[in-house]
Order: structure tokens, then C-alpha cells, then sequence
């Protein structure tokens, strides 16, 4: 298995445009957390592995207008490695349909236990500690503010997260966890967001004002 990961890596490193939020530290975060999903939800190892390392073969930006193909592409881009890596039909259909259902933007639906995990940890990766420092490292790659000065946590506006860092956590990743696929997933997540909760309350205090108690929407 460490031998196909790391031909897998080196695919990613070789083929896979990189961002600070999508980069292979990501893919190894996802494969981390696939691995320990897996432990409780069962899974093909193989199928998941694959489906770690070149879930973001294509990586478009956020702002991409074509974004929510992104998965579709990429599922596409990964089925000649997996057929010269010797992955049978099967294993390369599972694995292609992953990646295909791993996208936020995409709405494709995970129909096997592989999806659903893939699924899992990719978005596990966009919540907790990690998800806090990639957010606002890909709002700084968009120029975005960190948050609105007036109104930072939107109590008297709707929030815009194409306008200011921080309305992206109400808008989607405080939600996340309630889309989670398996029970471990949304165990791990419940975790997760609550250290961006005590984020948020250590904000408001830096800031000067109350924390979000109308952001407190996150739940499994």
C-alpha cells in the first residue's frame, strides 16, 4: 500500500495544479482521515486510496466559472493512472464515481460506502483548525477582507462570502457537518466545529464584540 501511495503522490505532485488549500499536504490530510473512516465504516483500501490522492488531479479555482466540473474532470484525468497502475474495471469505476461525488459544487450524490468517505474527509479538511487556516488563506489569495468591520459576524446583513472572509462560515462550512455520509464522519466533525466555535468566541473578544450565538447552526 505505501508503494502505490507514493506513486499515487507522485502523480498529484506531477499533474495536479496546487494551491495553499489544495496541495498534497491536503491529499495526504484526506487519505489520514479516509484511512481512520474506514477503520469503522469498512471500504476498499485501494479504491480509497486512489480516490485521495487524485480527487483534485483537476483543481480549478474557486472563483472558476466551470468549478462545479471540477470532479468530473478529475475523475477523468484519473482513469489512465489507475488502468497503467493495474486497477480493474471495477476498482477504477468505484473510484472515478468518488471523485465525481467528493465536490461541494458538483451534486453528485455518493451511491457507495467509498464515496461517502471520500466525501467525509475531504470536507473534514474544510472544518476544525485546518479548515480555519485554509479558508483564510484562499480568501487572501481572492483579496477578500477577513471580515466586515461594521457588521463582522452579519447580524444586521446577509452574509456575502464573496465580499469578506468570514461570511464563508456561515454561508457553508459551519454546514458541513451536516451533510456528513457516516456515523465516524459526523462524530469527527462535531469535534471539528467546535473548535471553529471557540475561534469565533476568541474573535469576538479580540474585536470587541459578542460571538455569533446565530452561527451555532452547525449540527449532526
Amino acid at each position: 500500500m505505501e508503494t502505490l501511495r507514493r506513486t499515487l503522490r507522485n502523480i498529484a505532485e506531477r499533474d495536479m495544479a496546487q494551491d495553499s488549500a489544495h496541495d498534497l499536504a491536503h491529499l495526504d490530510r484526506v487519505w489520514t482521515t479516509s484511512q481512520r473512516i474506514a477503520e469503522t465504516e469498512g471500504g476498499d483500501l485501494r479504491v480509497l486510496i486512489a480516490a485521495a490522492y487524485l480527487h483534485d488531479l483537476v483543481n480549478l479555482p474557486k472563483d472558476a466559472p466551470d468549478r462545479a466540473q471540477a470532479s468530473r474532470l478529475a475523475a477523468q484525468a484519473a482513469a489512465p493512472h489507475l488502468r497503467a497502475l493495474g486497477f480493474s474495471a471495477p476498482e477504477i469505476e468505484n473510484t472515478r464515481h468518488a471523485i465525481e461525488a467528493h465536490s461541494f459544487s458538483a451534486g453528485i450524490e455518493p451511491e457507495t460506502v467509498e464515496a461517502r468517505i471520500l466525501r467525509d474527509a475531504d470536507r473534514m479538511d474544510a472544518i476544525g483548525a485546518i479548515g480555519i487556516a485554509r479558508a483564510f488563506s484562499v480568501s487572501g489569495q481572492l483579496d477578500r477582507p477577513i471580515y466586515d468591520p461594521d457588521d463582522p459576524f452579519a447580524a444586521e446583513r446577509d452574509p456575502d462570502d464573496r465580499a469578506f472572509s468570514l461570511d464563508h462560515w456561515p454561508v457553508k462550512l459551519l454546514r458541513l457537518a451536516e451533510g456528513m455520509q457516516t456515523a465516524t464522519g459526523r462524530a469527527l466533525a462535531r469535534d471539528r466545529v467546535a473548535v471553529m466555535h471557540r475561534f469565533l468566541t476568541d474573535l469576538a473578544g479580540e474585536i470587541g464584540t459578542e460571538p455569533p450565538q446565530h452561527w451555532n447552526t452547525a449540527s449532526c
